[in-house]
C-alpha cells in the first residue's frame, strides 16, 4: 500500500479544529504533528482545506442480495465513499431476509470482493429465528436488527413474547425499526376507504403518525430497561420521542442511544407538495413541528448519531400510487453535503458534526480503532472543501438509482478526496478500486 502525507490541514477531531500534518503508512494513521518531514507516495496539499475522520453511517439498506435492480455492493459503497462516508452498517431486509448465520455470512462475502467502503452488516431477527441470533458473533458482527414495524418476508416482529424474549436473552446490541404496525393499519384502511388508491402522499405522515413511532419506541425502551438491554432505536422523527432519551450521561454509559436521519432534519411535511413520493419513507417525514425538534435534541445530545437509512428504489417504482410507491429515499452520497448546509446556516459547528457522524458511531457501535483521527488507527478520512459549490446533477450521481431528492440543488462545501483504511478511493470525481474496503470489528 501506498504511504500518504497530507500537507497543514484544518483537523476536525475530538472537539478541536488544528492545523497539522498526517502520515499514512500500511492502512493506518502512524504520526500526527505540526509539521512532518517524511518521504511519501503520495502528498496531499491540505492548505485550506478541512480534513475530518470518515463518516461511519450505522444505516443503509444496499439491496444485496436479491434487489440489485435498485441498487448493489458495488454502487451504493462507491457513491457513500464518494460522499465522505468510509464504513456502513447495512440492514438484513434483502431478499432472503439475513435471518441464517449462513446468509449473513453471505453478504460479507460480497462486500468483501465488491465494497470500496468498510463493511458489516446487521443480524435480522424474525418470529422464529432466536437461537441463530443467539450465534452471533459480536466481536465482527455490528448488532442485531429487530423491525417492530413494517418489512419485508417474515422480519415484522410485534410479538410482545417474542419480543421480551430478544430483548432478555440477546447479549449485543438490538438496533430497532420503531412504528405500531396496528396504529398504521387502521390509518391505512381510513384512509383507503376514503381515497381508494389516490391517497394524497402528504397523508404519509398522518397515516404513520407520532403516536405510531411513540407507542413502538417506548415499549422498546420499556422492554430494554426491564432486561438491561443495549438498545439502540433508529431514526427517531419525532418530538414526542425526545423524551424517551437522556442527556445528563456521556455516551460512553448510555445503555439506550438513539438516531437521527439527515432526511428527517432536512425536511418536513411541506416538502410532499413538491417531492411527492421521493420522500415517502418509513418513519415518515413528518410536520415542521416535529422536525424543528430534532436538530436541537442533536445538540443536547439527546440524540446520539446522525445517519442516512440510505434506501433506493428505482424511478419507475417511485411513480406508483401511495400504496404502491415504496418507502424510501437514496441519501448516503449527499448526508455530509446536507450537514454542511446546516453548519453554513450557522445551526452546527463542525466539530459536532464530526462528533456525530464519525465518533458517536463509533463509540455506540464499539467500532475498533476507527472514527478518530488517532496515531495508531485505521486511516479513514475525508478532505474537504468547505467553499466549493457545486449543483446534485444526474451525471454526477453515483446511485445505482439515478436520482436524488437533491437534484438540482447547490451545495456549498465538497468532498475532495476520500481516504478508506489508507488506501485513496476517491480524488475530485475519479474513484481507485484496486483496494476494497475492510470488514468492521468490533470491541467487547
Amino acid at each position: 500500500m501506498k504511504s500518504i502525507l497530507i500537507k497543514s490541514a484544518n483537523v476536525i477531531n475530538e472537539g478541536e479544529i488544528t492545523n497539522k500534518d498526517v502520515f499514512i503508512k500500511n492502512g493506518r494513521i502512524e504520526k500526527i504533528d505540526n509539521i512532518i518531514d517524511a518521504k511519501a507516495d503520495v502528498e496531499i496539499n491540505g492548505e485550506g482545506k478541512y480534513l475530518m475522520p470518515g463518516i461511519i453511517d450505522d444505516q443503509v439498506h444496499f439491496r444485496e442480495p436479491g434487489l440489485t435492480h435498485k441498487s448493489d455492493l458495488y454502487t451504493e459503497p462507491r457513491s457513500a465513499v464518494a460522499g465522505g462516508t468510509t464504513s456502513f452498517m447495512e440492514m438484513p431486509n434483502t431478499v432472503p431476509n439475513t435471518l441464517t448465520q449462513e446468509l449473513l455470512e453471505d453478504k460479507y462475502q460480497i462486500a468483501a470482493n465488491k465494497s470500496l467502503a468498510n463493511y458489516s452488516f446487521f443480524m435480522g431477527a424474525s418470529n422464529d429465528n432466536i437461537e441463530e441470533v443467539l450465534k452471533t458473533n459480536a466481536k465482527n458482527v455490528c448488532g442485531i436488527k429487530i423491525f417492530m414495524g413494517s418489512s419485508t418476508g417474515n422480519m415484522l416482529v410485534d410479538n410482545e413474547k417474542t419480543l421480551d424474549n430478544l430483548f432478555s436473552r440477546v447479549p449485543m446490541l438490538i438496533a430497532t425499526h420503531c412504528e405500531d404496525e396496528e396504529t398504521i393499519r387502521k390509518n391505512m384502511e381510513e384512509f383507503k376507504s376514503e381515497y381508494g388508491e389516490n391517497v394524497p402522499m402528504e397523508m404519509h405522515p398522518i397515516i404513520r403518525n407520532v403516536e405510531g413511532c411513540y407507542i413502538s419506541s417506548s415499549m422498546a425502551v420499556e422492554l430494554a430497561k426491564k432486561h438491561d438491554t443495549r438498545l439502540h432505536i433508529l431514526h427517531i422523527s419525532t418530538a414526542k420521542e425526545l423524551d424517551l432519551f437522556r442527556n445528563d450521561i456521556p455516551l460512553k454509559e448510555k445503555r439506550i442511544t438513539a438516531e437521527v436521519c439527515v432526511h428527517h432534519l432536512y425536511f418536513n411535511a411541506d416538502n410532499y407538495a413538491r417531492l411527492g413520493s421521493q420522500i415517502k419513507c418509513n418513519p415518515a417525514i413528518k410536520s415542521k413541528e416535529n422536525q424543528t425538534a430534532l436538530l436541537p435534541a442533536l445538540l443536547d445530545n439527546r440524540l446520539d448519531i446522525i445517519a442516512t437509512d440510505h434506501a433506493p428504489h428505482t424511478w419507475e417504482e417511485k411513480q406508483g400510487t401511495y400504496f404502491k410507491a415504496p418507502s424510501g429515499v437514496p441519501l448516503v452520497q449527499h448526508s455530509l453535503n446536507a450537514m454542511l448546509e446546516f453548519y453554513h446556516q450557522g445551526k452546527i459547528t463542525l466539530e459536532k458534526i464530526v462528533e456525530k457522524m464519525c465518533h458517536a458511531p463509533a463509540e455506540c457501535f464499539h467500532v475498533k480503532e476507527r472514527g478518530y483521527i488517532r496515531e495508531g488507527y485505521w486511516a479513514d478520512l475525508v478532505l474537504v472543501d468547505l467553499n466549493k459549490k457545486w449543483t446534485v446533477e444526474k451525471n454526477n450521481l453515483y446511485y445505482k438509482c439515478n436520482w436524488s431528492p437533491f437534484e438540482g440543488h447547490t451545495f456549498q462545501g465538497a468532498v475532495e478526496k476520500t481516504i478508506v483504511s489508507g488506501h485513496l478511493a476517491y480524488d475530485n470525481g475519479m474513484f481507485f478500486e484496486e483496494k476494497k474496503g475492510e470488514r468492521l470489528l468490533f470491541e467487547h
